[in-house]
């Protein structure tokens, strides 16, 4: 099992980890964590109505990892827009945004939480490395959290499309990019023993 998730009964997962693997997902959920940011419940401190009429930004992000994560909901990459389009798009754009992208961070700010709960619980056994046992609903939360962290990685590697990706398989080893392409690969392939793992 090492390194693939496999089916538990009642629609579980689980998957055998040691410790650098705990380690490197940890730190990466955790750094995952920093970028999305607080929510407007933990910037508001005490007033439980803050987070309640909280509108989100209205412009995309200027980090290239936060605009992966949280990109503009109207746009069409394929064509070209005239002018009066392009600008439709950017208001549609803003608007869409202003309502939901607070949902959206408070979302994925939740399934790295609960990968890094995870983790530490299996920490706490002492044993080094453990096979990890997730419910099906932590399952659902990991499986956001690997897509989350290759999105945010697959942006720092300028990949776009597969092609990208077969280009990261050649790099050489002295290539400073290859720790950060090790991690993005193997997250690729625990993500996709996850996704086969769930759909049985």
């Amino acid at each position: 099992m090492p390194g693939q998730f496999e089916a538990l009964p009642g629609g579980g997962a689980a998957v055998a980890l040691d410790e650098v693997e705990i380690s490197i997902i940890r730190s990466l959920a955790v750094q995952l964590l920093e970028l999305i940011g607080p929510g407007p419940a933990e910037d508001a401190g005490d007033d439980p109505l803050a987070e309640l009429f909280a509108e989100g930004p209205s412009e995309p992000p200027k980090d290239p990892v936060l605009l992966r994560l949280f990109p503009d909901a109207y746009s069409d990459p394929e064509g070209t827009p005239t002018a009066r389009e392009a600008e439709e798009q950017r208001a549609y754009s803003s608007e869409f945004r202003r309502f939901t992208e607070n949902d959206l961070r408070a979302g994925k700010r939740e399934k790295a939480l609960a990968v890094i709960h995870s983790l530490d619980a299996l920490a706490a056994t002492g044993e080094g490395g453990a096979v990890l046992k997730l419910s099906a609903e932590d399952s659902r939360q990991w499986l956001g959290c690997l897509n989350d962290l290759r999105l945010a990685i697959g942006s720092r590697l300028d990949v776009v499309d597969e092609e990208d990706t077969d280009l990261l398989y050649r790099l050489p080893d002295e290539d400073p990019r290859k720790p950060m392409v090790m991690a993005y690969l193997w997250l690729g392939g625990l993500q996709d023993s996850l996704v086969t793992t769930l759909m049985r």
